[in-house]
Formats: C-alpha cells, sequence, structure tokens
C-alpha cells in the first residue's frame, strides 16, 4: 500500500475547508473572505491569546464579552487593570490578561492603534510568541507563516508517522508543516488544518474516513494514528497547602485582597490568605474568631495541585484589617473571582 500512497496536497485541504469550515465568532470563513472581506487583527489576535491552554468552548463566551466591551485594539488599551482581570476571572491563566492589557497599550501608543503585519513586528509585542506571531499573520494579513498548534502537530505525526515523542518532535513537526504552507490562501490553510485536527484528526478515534489527506497519511497506511503523537511522559505534579481567610463585616461586606502583579493569579481579586507550600504558616488578614470549615477547595494548575484550609468569620464594624480591604456587598460578585477563590466562596456559602 505504501508505494500508492499520494502527496499531502495544500489545496485538497482547502477544497475540505471550504466545505466544513467550523463557524467562529472571531473568524471569516471561507465564503466571506472569497467575497473579499478581511479578518480584524483585533479579534484574531483576542481569540488567539485566549485559546492558549483552554478549549473554543470555554473561549466563545469571554470572547464575545471582551469584544462587545471594547471593541478595538485602543479602547482596551484604556480600560482599567482591574476591570480586565475582573471580566478575565474563570477563564485561568491569568499571565495571559496582563499581556493583553500590555500588548493592547503597544500597540494603541506605538503603532497608532494597527496591529502590524509581519511576523517579525508581532513576535516583537508583549506576550506574541512563536504560534501566536505566526497565527496572526497568517490568518489576518495572509503571509505565508506556519503554524503548529497541538492539533496541526498531531496530524502532522500522523501524516508522516513520526515517532519521535513530544516535546522533541516539535522541531521536526515544524519542518513537515513548514513544507506545506502554500503562498496562496495562506490564512485560510492555516484554518483549515487547525480544523481537521480539532474535528476529524482527534486525538482518541480519529475520523480517518472522513479525512481529506486519509490517502496521504503514513499512519493511516500503517495503522499507527491512534498511537500518535508520541509524548514524553510528564512528571507527577506536586501538592501544595495554603488558607483563605473569607472575613465578612456584620454589614456585610467582603474582604478582599488584590493579589502581586507577577506570580500566579497575579493582580486578581481573591481572599486573603497564606503562601502555597507544604506547610503554610498561618497569616489572617484580620483579628477575629476563625472558624475552619470541614471541607478544602481544591484545584489543580498547570504544575501542581493546590489544597486550601478555608476559614471563615465574622468581623465587627470598627474591625481594621492588616492587609486587604472590604467590599461592599451591593459590589460584591463572586464571578469577578479566579475560579479557585470562587471555589473556596462555594463552600462558605454551603457550610
Amino acid at each position: 500500500m505504501s508505494d500508492l500512497r499520494e502527496q499531502p496536497d495544500p489545496h485538497a485541504l482547502l477544497e475540505w475547508y471550504d466545505r466544513h469550515a467550523r463557524d467562529m465568532p472571531w473568524r471569516v470563513g471561507p465564503a466571506r473572505r472569497a467575497r473579499g472581506d478581511r479578518p480584524d487583527p483585533y479579534r484574531v489576535w483576542m481569540s488567539e491569546i485566549m485559546l492558549q491552554q483552554t478549549t473554543v468552548a470555554a473561549v466563545k463566551s469571554y470572547f464575545e464579552a471582551f469584544t462587545a466591551r471594547w471593541p478595538t485594539v485602543s479602547d482596551l488599551a484604556k480600560a482599567e487593570d482591574a476591570d480586565v482581570m475582573a471580566a478575565w476571572a474563570g477563564l485561568g491563566y491569568y499571565a495571559r490578561a496582563r499581556n493583553l492589557l500590555k500588548c493592547a497599550r503597544v500597540v494603541h501608543t506605538d503603532h497608532n492603534g494597527v496591529f502590524p503585519d509581519t511576523y517579525d513586528a508581532l513576535i516583537a509585542l508583549p506576550g506574541i510568541g512563536p504560534y501566536t506571531a505566526a497565527a496572526i499573520a497568517s490568518i489576518a494579513f495572509d503571509r505565508p507563516e506556519t503554524v503548529l498548534d497541538g492539533n496541526v502537530e498531531r496530524v502532522m505525526a500522523r501524516l508522516y508517522d513520526e515517532h519521535t515523542p513530544l516535546p522533541a518532535a516539535k522541531p521536526i513537526l515544524m519542518q513537515y508543516a513548514s513544507a506545506l504552507t502554500p503562498q496562496s490562501r495562506p490564512g485560510c490553510y492555516a484554518q483549515a488544518v487547525m480544523d481537521l485536527g480539532a474535528t476529524i484528526c482527534t486525538p482518541r478515534n480519529p475520523a480517518c474516513g472522513l479525512c481529506p489527506w486519509r490517502r496521504a497519511c503514513a499512519a493511516w497506511d500503517v495503522g499507527s494514528a491512534k498511537e500518535l503523537p508520541k509524548k514524553t511522559p510528564k512528571k507527577r505534579k506536586p501538592t501544595r497547602l495554603g488558607i483563605a481567610y473569607i472575613a465578612r463585616r456584620v454589614d456585610g461586606a467582603w474582604l478582599l485582597e488584590q493579589r502581586p502583579d507577577t506570580g500566579l493569579l497575579g493582580g486578581m481579586l481573591g481572599w486573603p490568605g497564606s503562601d502555597w507550600a507544604d506547610a503554610p504558616a498561618e497569616n489572617p488578614p484580620i483579628r477575629a474568631e476563625w472558624q475552619t470549615l470541614p471541607t478544602e477547595a481544591r484545584h489543580t494548575f498547570t504544575h501542581f495541585h493546590l489544597r486550601l484550609t478555608v476559614k471563615t468569620a465574622l468581623v465587627p464594624m470598627d474591625r481594621t484589617p492588616i492587609r486587604g480591604h472590604f467590599v461592599e456587598a451591593e459590589l460584591f460578585n463572586a464571578e469577578d473571582l479566579p475560579t479557585v477563590m470562587r471555589k473556596a466562596y462555594a463552600l462558605t456559602k454551603a457550610a
């Protein structure tokens, strides 16, 4: 069978994409592009930042909320940091939100509110790495840049039956992907190969019978598609412990604290707490009779699991916090808190 295998044809993939392109709120589909419509680089950039390590399903509502509230990059650049961080709450990986603001302000100030249209200029912006620069350049500006996200890595590994495990395989897979990137319609091609990985060449049970590149796929030819891409085993995540102090004043106000700009949840509003460590030290933010809840708030970050002991207290009006500040009940919105803080809050409501 190997002697009969076709060569992968970018144009065959584009024909498939013209019929099966996913409908995304940030995307200008192939029919509209054929009529001359062009994507808004701001929306492409916003979507790519939000989609880093996050699913399309989780991103859609955030994207629509952000672009409705801040319809241009200059609108976002002028936004208050706290408003943007609150709007991002729940999406995770909060360094992205800080970089979002930094990038918006550089584009507004140094580029007159217009995104640059080349890979080299895009990668110089805050928070934009090689993949994102290539994605914006190709999708928004039809530059023949090569995109290589997780979906594309999987497609290339199977297409060429590449058994080198990730992450060591990345340069090899980039070479495969670069050789296939066409000069014609590179923006549509970039989205097509990502769509192929997301909808057909899926991690489990790929729908090889529907794939436009099936007869060019070496892994399909030898029956190894489900095994690829190979991955180096991940190290076991450690577990850290912490304490969250949830204090409410007798008038209903909640004691909150803004976290430092750097580090996990940087710049986010949350419950005052201890360090996250093997043996965290008590560090209450206000003098009170603290009660420990019988259950923990548990959350998993990229590199570790977190188990938070939740302590609650009701404090009088004249009690001054050591750190943090009280937020009036009518101004408090739990949805503005990051996910782990919302989990701790939910335990207090259920107690």
